[in-house]
């Protein structure tokens, strides 16, 4: 496609290298304002404990950028730089060098290489795997429904197309993985609007519900209202709640969602809908999903997938 690929994010803290830090007499490991992030690179240590995980990555690959200039990232490290999701804090950062005959490993470092040829991109002086390449990459080994979602993400951004992804992963040799790559691309969908309701698409399929349709428009008394998920032969609606839009620091904001909400949903059920409603965790614990589906009707149609089901909010290349 012609369309930009998503802007690279930058790092959400300063950074410090040792011998630019504000610190006055004294090394700066020994001055508690002030946190490493690794050998000779530091920033602010309330900032950093403030930071949710995944910018705590962030700052983790702009670190080692900063001492290591000419440093390709690949894998969750060029996800994180292109806005994909990562999912919790990923205990390695990830590097592609095609050069090396075989990958390795040192400290927090993995270095990967590939026998096929590999393009790079670069992005406000930052160089990393386009954004089909870490799609592909992550989708091969990261819990099937967490790829999902990073596949999911990528689509939204208008960057690459399932065409591409498809063409790409079928020109690459490498084995490793491909049940699981083949099964994320045959699913993902650039309607699905946000990483929960991404997994939680995962967690409908291994429960044997049926498949839903996405972000469908619903026209109730003169209003059009859309859904996240949707079953219109049940007459169910799947609803994920990210909480974002109830937003405890604006009370005023969080109550006027609140109503619309109630509005929108009294709306629904009088023109026969069933409204399930779950958040993220309810999706990752399977349970909170299943439960409201099963109580809105929606009937198991295929076989359960307790393996998957299992293993859903388990990532072992997280923290």
């Amino acid at each position: 496609m012609d369309a930009d690929p998503p802007a690279f994010r930058g790092a959400p803290l300063p950074l410090f290298a040792a011998a630019e830090t504000p610190s006055l007499g004294s090394h700066p490991s020994r001055d508690p304002h002030l946190h490493r992030i690794r050998t000779g690179v530091y920033t602010d240590a309330a900032g950093w404990a403030a930071l949710p995980p995944w910018d705590r990555y962030l700052l983790r690959v702009h670190a080692f950028r900063l001492v290591n200039a000419g440093a390709v990232f690949s894998h969750e490290s060029a996800a994180v730089l292109h806005g994909l999701p990562v999912f919790g804090h990923p205990r390695h950062i990830h590097l592609f060098d095609g050069r090396r005959a075989r990958s390795l490993a040192y400290g927090d470092v993995r270095v990967h290489t590939s026998a096929d040829r590999r393009r790079t991109v670069e992005r406000d002086g930052i160089r990393c795997s386009p954004l089909a390449d870490v799609v592909v990459d992550l989708a091969r080994v990261l819990p099937p429904a967490f790829g999902l979602a990073v596949a999911d993400a990528a689509l939204r951004t208008g960057g690459i197309t399932s065409t591409e992804l498809n063409d790409l992963a079928a020109a690459q040799r490498n084995p490793r993985g491909r049940r699981k790559l083949d099964w994320v691309l045959a699913r993902g969908a650039l309607r699905s609007e946000s990483v929960g309701e991404s997994v939680s698409r995962a967690v409908v399929e291994w429960c044997g519900f049926p498949a839903a349709d996405l972000q469908t428009e619903h026209r109730v008394a003169g209003r059009t209202y859309r859904s996240d998920l949707c079953w219109p032969e049940h007459r169910v609606i799947g609803e994920f709640d990210g909480w974002a839009k109830y937003d405890g620091h604006d009370p005023e904001a969080a109550a006027t969602a609140v109503r619309a909400e109630k509005t929108r949903e009294d709306a629904l059920r009088r023109a026969g809908w069933r409204i399930a409603r779950w958040d993220f965790a309810g999706a990752l614990r399977v349970d909170g999903l299943r439960d409201a589906l099963s109580a809105a009707g929606l009937p198991v149609v295929s076989r359960v997938d307790g393996r998957n089901l299992r293993y859903v909010g388990l990532n072992p290349r997280s923290e």
